[in-house]
């Protein structure tokens, strides 16, 4: 039965954090699931299919490339309930994982139809710098049947917020900044631009 990890994303946009969040879960997982998502409980600045655009070229921009990672556009819903639904599907004789970070350990409780989605798929949390999961929040995670782990793995200290607050680019990859100048995305890029010397 192959093990198969879901992992969705704001990706608003995606950062170097993310590509060494899914360069870990290919070495650890039979099967990565990407895709990018509006989450209900965030605002976004970008449409979603530019921040699709963003999440792929971030994939092929590993080296070497992860054979067992893939984009799955099909899988991007609100609801992560009619995701897994949709990977049912695709993958009918799979084990599921689902991924996260850790500053979405207290929000999970309140997705729509969360012990359903709990009773139906392991958890991964992600530790993120700064959200460290309380005790109180893993321990409703367990009453509600949760199965979860957390990830050996602490991704770089670096964040989409990060660049959409303070136009920090040493969080995106070359080929994500070069999008976000080209379809010129975020308004802190013309900022960033401002900053520059001029020779």
């Amino acid at each position: 039965m192959p093990n198969i990890a879901l992992f969705g994303t704001s990706a608003d946009p995606p950062t170097a954090g993310h590509q060494a969040i899914l360069v870990w879960l290919a070495q650890h997982f039979d099967r990565v699931a990407v895709w990018a998502a509006d989450n209900p409980f965030k605002s976004h600045q970008t449409p979603l299919n530019h921040r699709m655009a963003m999440l792929q070229l971030l994939i092929d921009d590993i080296n070497p490339p992860r054979h067992n990672l893939h984009l799955y556009p099909e899988l991007s819903k609100p609801r992560t309930i009619h995701t897994l639904e949709i990977a049912e599907t695709l993958w009918a004789e799979a084990a599921f994982t689902l991924v996260i970070g850790s500053d979405l350990v207290s929000q999970l409780p309140n997705w729509y139809q969360s012990e359903l989605l709990l009773e139906q798929v392991n958890l991964l949390i992600i530790p993120r710098p700064g959200f460290v999961p309380n005790d109180g929040s893993l321990a409703e995670l367990r009453q509600r049947g949760a199965r979860l782990a957390i990830a050996d793995l602490t991704g770089p200290d670096t964040s989409s917020t990060a660049y959409r607050e303070h136009g920090d680019t040493d969080a995106l990859t070359p080929p994500i900044e070069a999008y976000i100048h080209r379809e010129q995305l975020y308004p802190c890029q013309n900022a960033s631009k401002e900053k520059q010397p001029i020779h």
